[in-house]
């Protein structure tokens, strides 16, 4: 049985999540407290962890970078900020995804089983045949999830990594924003795919050569601009 943890100090959002997720058959503990929260997180095996942004005595941001420090299990942040800034800033930190109070409970179950399953992918890649992608002067090993520029090393989140190895594993195929949500976050898009955009900035900022076009109104395709 797949574990959650519930970070939500309000009371009847967390009994919400609780229900839906536990009659999909998941195992899950809620903590009201930030701190509390950070602590059982980072001490204990979770599947993924469902994260307030707002909480007492410590925030959402804070504990997804403490849990980014040592551990890439998926951290799904619920916010009640509307902010875009808020947005960039959480999945900046390394949060997979997030969605926006008031939600739909169900599609808040569907996105947690799809990060899940795609967790589980992820980790079980070294029983399969994960090939390393070589272009000029960037090396993207998927087996160690590793990144290079130069020989020096690009730290990457999980999702910034996911996307850029799709992208770089197939070239000069335009894919469009709801195409890529799907193929990387295993999810249809709800109408909302300005993740997509989000992790793609973040990609372009930490990697000094741009390898990935922009195709005005159509999508996205990974180049070598570099030659």
């Amino acid at each position: 049985m797949k574990k959650i943890l519930i970070i939500e100090d309000e009371k009847n959002i967390a009994e919400i999540e609780r229900d839906y997720l536990e009659l999909e058959g998941f195992s899950v503990e809620h903590e009201a407290n930030g701190v509390m929260g950070c602590k059982r997180a980072l001490s204990e095996s979770f599947d993924l962890i469902v994260l307030d942004l707002m909480l007492p005595d410590m925030d959402g941001f804070e504990i997804c970078r403490r849990i980014r420090k040592t551990k890439d299990t998926p951290v799904f942040m619920v916010t009640a900020k509307v902010a875009s800034i808020d947005k960039i800033r959480g999945l900046g930190i390394g949060a997979d995804d997030y969605i926006t109070k008031p939600f739909d409970p169900a599609e808040l179950v569907a996105r947690v089983k799809a990060h899940i399953a795609r967790y589980e992918r992820i980790k079980g890649s070294s029983d399969n045949n994960g090939v390393d992608v070589e272009y000029g002067d960037l090396k993207i090993q998927p087996l160690p999830r590793r990144v290079f520029y130069k020989n020096d090393e690009i730290t990457l989140t999980a999702k910034e990594f996911d996307l850029l190895y799709f992208l770089a594993s197939n070239p000069n195929i335009v894919f469009s924003k709801d195409q890529i949500f799907q193929k990387v976050w295993g999810l249809e898009p709800f109408g909302d795919s300005g993740t997509v955009v989000v992790h793609l900035t973040h990609i372009r900022e930490k990697i000094p050569v741009d390898y990935i076009e922009t195709v005005r109104g159509v999508g996205y395709r990974f180049t070598r601009s570099d030659m």
